[in-house]
């Protein structure tokens, strides 16, 4: 190709295409660096190892891209065509390279992969798992993935004949403690990823996995499996959070007790006056004033509701058995015993619900229990649950061998607001 073609015109050609790529950077301004999922703004001693391992190989390849595109951008400027003559000039002499150069290049790439060798080598080693002198104090967390949300298990936080902790999608770990997660797959494989804590790490089928973290200090942080997985992947999500010793003791107790039980009223409600629906099959599910200070309205969301209805609650709970939900759905003390969904024993306590998609208020539960697909389409709560040669059905009812779907669990709108204010009685 003849220089020529570095002409004005090619010049401010390619100007418009340097300024076109910095678009995205100027209309979205920094969020990618500071947002909820930032690996840049790292809370914790193993993201911290990893951003260090990226910023050194940051500055190295940075260095050899400054001295290859110097010598590129010299050679270009200094040997270009300036007239005609030059264009049609002979090729200078041919040579076969200088093997001192080569020799030196060749040492210089070495010593390069070596200075980016001895970090990543020392943070393999350090994020695999728990440094020994921290053991001692290790707190251990089971992970299991499934299509499309996160079951949390405490080994260690036994219940009377009940098993253990169970959690669905919110993490809740002690913070200044090195935690263990032991990380399971109930189907396909999915990747546990915590940004500002820790890197990602898969979840195989049939194949036991595990990594470490540690919160510096009390806060609320986003996760997110990282892996396709299917439909759904991109909004399979969950929240780690980090308590302070005492606070973290306190959520411990509170969860090995019963779902909630809320004193029966004398009278039941004449009519139950039908929600405003307003959301659309797109709509956000989260909002601005709980983002500005997640943790302290985790917190709020641990105390039971003001002006709760008794009566209504009482009936949602009817409705939860006659709606099939204790199918798959456990309320430990109350009529549910499924295994196959999330454990919703203290829902009302958390934070997020439908796979950590939708921030727990009254308007986005009603919105998830009545319109499960147009959140999560082809999630298992509306298309049912694979068991063996057959499906446990959902909303809709589905022909193991044809594949069609009919409708079997329809909630009127009076019916999603008793459930929800059952479920968020749940505390």
């Amino acid at each position: 190709m003849s220089l020529t073609a570095f002409t004005r015109p090619s010049l401010r050609l390619i100007c418009q295409y340097a300024i076109l790529g910095l678009v995205p950077f100027l209309l979205g301004g920094w969020s990618w660096i500071e947002g909820p999922q930032s690996t840049f703004d790292t809370q914790g001693p193993v993201a911290k190892s990893q951003l260090q391992v990226f910023y050194t190989t940051l500055w190295v390849t940075g260095a050899i891209f400054v001295i290859v595109a110097g010598v590129l951008a010299y050679a270009t400027w200094k040997f270009r065509v300036r007239n005609a003559a030059d264009e049609h000039a002979e090729p200078p002499a041919q040579s076969h390279g200088n093997p001192l150069i080569e020799l030196s290049l060749i040492g210089a790439s070495i010593f390069a992969l070596v200075i980016i060798a001895v970090p990543t080598l020392h943070a393999i080693w350090y994020t695999y798992d728990v440094p020994e002198e921290e053991k001692t104090n290790m707190y251990e967390v089971n992970a299991t993935g499934l299509q499309w949300w996160f079951r949390f298990e405490y080994p260690n936080e036994q219940l009377d004949g009940a098993g253990h902790i169970l959690s669905a999608n919110e993490l809740v770990i002690p913070a200044g403690r090195p935690v263990r997660i032991n990380l399971r797959t109930a189907d396909v494989i999915h990747s546990f990823w915590v940004p500002k804590l820790a890197g990602k790490v898969d979840m195989m089928p049939n194949r036991g996995n595990h990594l470490w973290l540690k919160a510096d200090q009390p806060g609320y942080f986003w996760g997110q499996c990282a892996e396709f997985c299917g439909e759904d992947h991109a909004v399979m999500r969950f929240r780690v959070i980090a308590l302070a010793p005492k606070e973290f003791a306190d959520w411990v107790n509170q969860q090995k007790q019963p779902g909630r039980q809320v004193a029966a009223s004398t009278t039941e409600p004449l009519q139950i006056q039908p929600a405003s629906l307003t959301f659309t099959r797109n709509a956000p599910g989260w909002s601005e004033q709980f983002d500005a200070s997640p943790l302290d309205n985790w917190r709020q969301k641990q105390s039971p509701e003001k002006n709760e209805d008794p009566a209504l609650i009482a009936r949602g709970r009817k409705l939860f058995t006659e709606k099939t939900c204790i199918s798959c759905h456990t309320v430990r003390g109350h009529e549910g015993m499924g295994v196959t969904a999330p454990d919703l024993t203290h829902v009302g306590a958390r934070t997020t619900i439908a796979g950590g998609l939708l921030e727990n208020t009254a308007d986005n539960l009603r919105r998830w229990i009545m319109d499960p697909n147009g959140v999560k389409p082809g999630n298992k709560m509306y298309v049912g649950v694979p068991m063996g040669g057959a499906v446990m059905p959902g909303y809709m009812l589905r022909d193991v061998k044809t594949g069609h779907l009919s409708p079997n669990i329809k909630i009127e709108n009076t019916e999603a607001t008793a459930l929800t204010a059952y479920l968020r009685s749940l505390k």
